[in-house]
């Protein structure tokens, strides 16, 4: 039983250590592969730039009212 057992002992210790480099190597793997995919790839284009639109308190309140409105409809068919 003792050989058993010390074979089945082995047997996990070789499993346990293939995997671990497996893991090991693919780690390695991805890394090099996402750094050469960054090499590749073309940069990011440059958008001109827009000029930012300012809310006026007219359009504030419009999106109250519309907001509210939206809310009331909601209550009005979901009520409990």
């Amino acid at each position: 039983m003792s050989n058993l057992m010390s074979q089945a002992f082995e047997l996990m210790i070789v499993g346990m250590g293939f995997v671990f480099v497996f893991l090991v190597i693919l780690i390695f793997a991805t890394t090099a592969m996402s750094k050469v995919a960054a090499k590749l790839t073309p940069p990011a284009p440059q958008l001109p730039a827009t000029p930012k639109q300012t809310a006026s308190p007219a359009d504030d309140a419009q999106l109250l009212a519309v907001i509210s409105a939206a809310v009331q409809k909601y209550r009005s068919h979901h009520k409990k």
